[in-house]
C-alpha cells in the first residue's frame, strides 16, 4: 500500500482569472473573518470589491501568477527525487484543493501531513487542517490515516536554512554594516488576545534564528522583529514594519520573511517593491530582502517526515 506526504499551504492565483477566487475564498474563511456567516459574507464582499483591482494589478507585475505556485511545485519535485513515497501539495484558497488531491489517492495507506507554516495559527495551520479533514470526511477517509506535525519553528534544519538565506543576501559584506529585520505576516491583535499562539511562536523562532546566526559567526549591528501585511482599521500586532524601518540607525537593512516558507506576493511584491519604496523615501542606501526557504526547506521536510514515520 502506498504512503504520501501532503504539504499544505494557503495557495495563490494560478492566473489572473483566479485572483477573485483567491480573495473570495480567503475572506469567506471563518478563520480569517470570525463573524457569523451572513455578516462574514457581507464583509468579504466589500473587501474583495475594494481589493480586486489593485490585487490584479499587483499579480500582473509578478507575471500574472502567484510565485507560490511554481515555488511549491519545485519543492514537491525536489522532495520526490529524494524520497521513496509520493509527495502532493494542497492549497487552501486556490486549486488544487484538499478534495481534488485526496479523491485521487484515497486508497493510500497513510498520509504524513506537513503544513508549510512553521508557526501554528488558527488562521493558517488550523484552517488548512480543517480544510483537509472536511475533505477526508466527505470521502470516507479515516482520520487515523493522517500523521501531522503542526509546528516546527525550532527545528535545527529549518533555522539553518534561515541562516543560509540571510548569508546569500549578505554576500561578502560585513554584517556589522547592516541591521536585520525578521518580518512576519501580521495578525489582528484580537486574534492573539483570543489565545492564538502565532506571535509566541514567531518570537521563539526569532530566538532560535538569532542563535543559529551567532553559531555561524554572523553578528548584525542590530536585529529586530516586525510585522507586515496589516489590513483594515483594526489594531494589528506590533511593531509594524514601516514603523520599524523609521527607527533603524543604519540605513542598510536586510529583511528576512520569517513567517514564510515559500515566496509569494507578500514577499515578492510587498517586501521587494512596496516596502522598498518606503525605505527609499526614508533615505536607505541599501535595502535587501532575503529569499524564503523555497526548495531549501526540503531537508526540514525530510527530517519532519522521518520523525513521524
Amino acid at each position: 500500500m502506498k504512503k504520501a506526504i501532503l504539504l499544505l499551504n494557503m495557495g495563490g492565483p494560478n492566473n489572473l482569472s483566479e485572483v477573485k477566487l483567491f480573495l473570495n475564498n480567503m475572506f469567506h474563511d471563518k478563520a480569517i473573518i470570525g463573524a457569523p456567516f451572513l455578516i462574514r459574507k457581507m464583509i468579504a464582499y466589500f473587501i474583495v470589491k475594494g481589493r480586486l483591482e489593485e490585487a490584479t494589478r499587483n499579480y500582473e507585475k509578478l507575471g500574472g501568477v502567484s510565485p507560490i505556485v511554481q515555488n511549491t511545485k519545485n519543492l514537491v519535485e525536489a522532495l520526490q527525487q529524494e524520497l521513496d513515497l509520493d509527495v502532493f501539495y494542497i492549497m487552501r484558497y486556490t486549486p488544487p484543493y484538499a478534495h481534488d488531491v485526496l479523491s485521487k489517492i484515497e486508497d493510500y495507506e497513510h498520509f504524513y501531513v506537513i503544513p508549510l507554516y512553521p508557526h501554528f495559527s488558527t488562521t493558517t495551520t488550523l484552517s488548512s487542517l480543517d480544510h483537509l479533514y472536511e475533505a477526508a470526511e466527505s470521502l470516507g477517509i479515516d482520520d487515523e490515516k493522517f500523521s501531522i506535525i503542526d509546528q516546527y519553528y525550532n527545528n535545527a534544519h529549518y533555522n539553518q536554512t534561515i541562516v543560509n538565506r540571510i548569508k546569500e543576501r549578505l554576500g561578502d559584506d560585513n554584517p556589522q554594516d547592516f541591521e536585520l529585520i525578521f518580518s512576519a505576516h501580521g495578525l489582528p491583535q484580537r486574534v492573539i488576545d483570543r489565545g492564538d499562539p502565532y506571535q509566541v511562536h514567531i518570537k521563539r523562532n526569532v530566538y532560535w534564528a538569532r542563535k543559529a546566526l551567532n553559531d555561524n559567526g554572523i553578528r548584525f549591528y542590530k536585529t529586530h522583529l516586525a510585522y507586515q501585511s496589516r489590513l483594515g482599521p483594526v489594531e494589528w500586532i506590533k511593531p509594524y514594519l514601516d514603523d520599524k524601518l523609521k527607527t533603524l540607525e543604519k540605513k542598510r537593512v536586510i529583511i528576512y520573511p520569517i513567517a514564510f516558507l515559500i515566496d509569494n506576493s507578500e514577499t515578492k511584491y510587498e517586501l521587494d517593491i512596496e516596502y522598498k519604496e518606503i525605505a527609499d523615501a526614508l533615505g536607505f542606501v541599501d535595502y535587501r530582502v532575503a529569499e524564503a526557504p523555497n526548495t531549501l526547506i526540503k531537508d526540514t521536510i525530510i527530517d519532519l517526515y522521518h520523525k513521524m514515520s
